[in-house]
């Protein structure tokens, strides 16, 4: 992440580092170039990350680069979003994932419709264009969900006995 962040800052670019508290002691994540935010915790860098960004992009990463990744293409096969979701293919480093969301698909886990939700391209320009050019299919019986903080909230359950 330093090395982007540093390439998109030297190029006049904005930059936004959204890092849990945690990474910042004792300089973990190293300096932030451009704008920083501290949040609490991962989930709540998600949140804001999705509330933030236009479109996200996966560089090749380890298993938070693939969490975060498909937390985000859950995220918008729920309709919590509708941003467009890429990776970066660089040399092939996602073949073997993208080989295994088209073998879910042909399984039927994975719907065809939200496998559209992920995009891959070998180039960053290529990338670009194809986030540029998404447009946002719904599942037409996900759509019809409301996510809100009240939605997220308990009912009162009625526990009262009746005999």
């Amino acid at each position: 992440m330093g090395c982007v962040s540093t390439a998109v800052a030297q190029h006049e670019r904005q930059v936004l580092g959204i890092i849990p508290s945690v990474f910042t002691v004792n300089n973990l994540v190293g300096e932030t170039c451009g704008k920083e935010i501290k949040v609490a915790t991962m989930q709540e860098r998600l949140v804001m990350m999705m509330e933030l960004s236009d479109a996200f992009i996966a560089l090749p990463g380890g298993f938070g680069t693939l969490e975060e990744l498909f937390q985000m293409i859950s995220w918008a096969q729920l309709n919590i979003h509708n941003k467009p979701i890429g990776v970066l293919n660089i040399n092939g480093f996602f073949n073997g994932l993208l080989s295994f969301v088209d073998h879910a698909v042909k399984q039927e886990f994975i719907t065809p419709r939200a496998r559209k939700i992920l995009i891959s391209a070998t180039t960053a320009d290529e990338l670009v264009d194809k986030l540029q050019a998404f447009r946002f299919e719904p599942d037409p019986a996900l759509s019809k969900l409301k996510w809100s903080p009240s939605s997220s909230q308990k009912e009162k359950l009625d526990l009262t006995l009746r005999l």
